[in-house]
């Protein structure tokens, strides 16, 4: 049977299309494509992504069906570790970066520019902070001057934007006890059921760890407001990377390796799912709708640690 030009075009235009939406497919499927959404679930309901409309958000939230987001903690000491696990960090895609707090030795003003600043600085668009204990003390000539000057408006010590489907919380655990501090977590949580469980949390100390500091029992009561509500805790504070197993559906994973020197882990401690003591090294977090994957990777690029969590809206 004999084809006609155009019936040819036409088929070759299909098969075109084919193989595009093919290769989309395998780039978005573990989030490292930067889809819009415009292709990938065009006949289905979207899942909702966050807020188009935020510009008065302290932390500009990415609707994004796709999105790459990079935490590490305990970094910016002016060394040359320091340095290389943000050349690290730099040289891939870094569409939001969590920086789980502490500029050394005491967050001044100085420690910022010349600790800081050098390491991050370039990435302060994209960056959303908490402060750790190192700086707080300091806080309103370090850590406010610093974050002000780079948004214009001076940093929430607690707040939250979204990522690819996820709402992302910055806690201060330095006043885990803090009243107002809960009260908003539990207005922001009753405020924004459609993101049912898809939240990460993160804050500088963890409330569960096998490193040298070890859990911080003060935490419970922030983390009794989430539960039900996220499936994710990070945080710095012990200079290691640690992936603990769930508690009451929250994954914690420690991140503070990322430039000071490391602590020892208990690994004989039945909680511990991963751990490291020997690599310096960063948290890469592929969002996408529903899904959440975790990989820690060491200084020199290595893959230390995969795992997934799963979240419904």
């Amino acid at each position: 049977m004999r084809v006609g030009p155009k019936r040819a075009i036409v088929a070759i235009c299909l098969i075109a299309l084919a193989a595009v939406a093919a290769v989309l497919a395998l780039r978005t499927e573990d989030g490292s494509d930067d889809g819009s959404g415009e292709v990938a679930g065009a006949h289905q309901r979207s899942p909702y992504l966050g807020p188009h409309h935020d510009r008065r958000a302290w932390m500009r939230s990415r609707p994004r069906r796709q999105s790459i987001v990079w935490a590490v903690g305990d970094a910016a000491d002016g060394g040359a570790t320091a340095e290389g696990v943000a050349g690290m960090i730099r040289n891939h895609r870094v569409d939001r970066l969590l920086y789980l707090g502490d500029v050394y030795e005491t967050g001044t003003a100085r420690e910022f520019e010349t600790n800081y600043r050098t390491l991050y600085g370039k990435l302060g668009a994209r960056t959303a902070p908490t402060i750790g204990n190192h700086e707080w003390t300091n806080a309103a000539t370090g850590y406010v001057p610093y974050w002000t000057a780079k948004r214009g408006t001076p940093p929430p010590f607690w707040y939250s934007f979204a990522v690819s489907g996820w709402q992302l919380i910055s806690l201060n655990s330095n006043v885990p006890a803090s009243a107002d501090q809960l009260r908003w977590l539990g207005n922001l949580l009753d405020s924004t059921p459609r993101y049912g469980n898809c939240r990460i949390a993160f804050m500088h100390h963890p409330r569960y760890s096998a490193g040298l500091h070890g859990d911080l029992d003060a935490l419970q009561p922030l983390v009794d407001e989430l539960s039900g509500h996220a499936r994710v805790l990070l945080a710095g504070h012990d200079h290691d990377m640690e992936r603990l197993r769930p508690v009451d559906g929250i994954t914690q994973y420690v991140e503070g390796a990322g430039g000071n020197e490391l602590y020892p882990v208990d690994r004989s401690d039945p909680r511990v799912a991963f751990a490291d003591d020997t690599h310096h090294g960063a948290l890469r977090i592929a969002l996408g709708p529903g899904r959440a994957v975790l990989t820690f990777v060491a200084l020199d690029g290595s893959r230390l640690d995969r795992s997934a969590a799963r979240c419904t809206q």
